[in-house]
């Protein structure tokens, strides 16, 4: 429970420093913090902490192909932020990121499936 706890800590102080640097002439930075590995770590340390060494390469591995998801999603902000709202450009910057995601799962599944 402590562990949890400590989790919404972790999310609260993160989106707390979001909303400070989106408040400074730095503001840019704020889209930095959300790529601070905090999930990364936790979601090693356990795939290490439970499986063998090359479980947790290939864990490694498949989060360098999750950057492709998170490049869509953030070219489509790119490309869509001066010509829609707001909130149709977050939504369809997430559904960029959902389509590349499942695009990415069907191939990993095809090139490493699991014994």
């Amino acid at each position: 429970m402590l562990s949890l706890a400590l989790k919404c800590v972790l999310g609260a102080l993160a989106v707390l420093l979001i909303a400070l640097l989106a408040k400074t002439k730095s503001f840019y930075i704020a889209g930095l913090v959300p790529l601070f590995p905090t999930f990364a770590i936790i979601a090693h340390y356990i795939v290490g902490s439970e499986r063998l060494a090359s479980d947790l390469r290939s864990t490694a591995i498949f989060g360098l192909w999750s950057l492709l998801p998170y490049a869509a999603y953030l070219l489509s902000i790119v490309v869509l932020s001066e010509r829609f709202t707001l909130a149709a450009t977050l939504t369809l910057g997430a559904l960029a990121w959902t389509l590349t995601a499942a695009m990415l799962l069907t191939v990993w599944t095809r090139v490493y499936p699991i014994a």
